[in-house]
């Protein structure tokens, strides 16, 4: 009979448990919820701007003003275009 010694068995084991685990959490992290994919422009908005500072009504700003905050703020809010262009939809429709 050809038997692998235990000693060897399991630290075999542990590390397939370990890559598994490691490869579904990554698989798991990389899929977008449908939570962040569904929100709306509003939820969006109130969420994101809400988080560093007091939020100006939609009307205080006219299209252009509203691209140029929405260009700068993207950036440091951590937007997708798809999120951006959701947030200007909302902003723009109070002008």
């Amino acid at each position: 009979m050809n038997r692998k010694p235990m000693k060897q068995v399991l630290p075999t084991v542990a590390v397939l448990v370990v890559l598994a685990i490691l490869a579904v959490t990554l698989l798991a992290g990389c899929a977008a919820g449908p939570s962040q994919v569904s929100k709306s422009g509003p939820q969006l908005w109130g969420e994101n701007c809400a988080r560093c500072h007091n939020v100006r009504p939609p009307a205080s700003l006219n299209d252009a003003e509203w691209d140029l905050a929405l260009m700068h703020m993207r950036t440091r809010a951590g937007l997708t275009t798809s999120e951006t262009e959701k947030v200007g939809t909302f902003l723009k429709a109070a002008n």
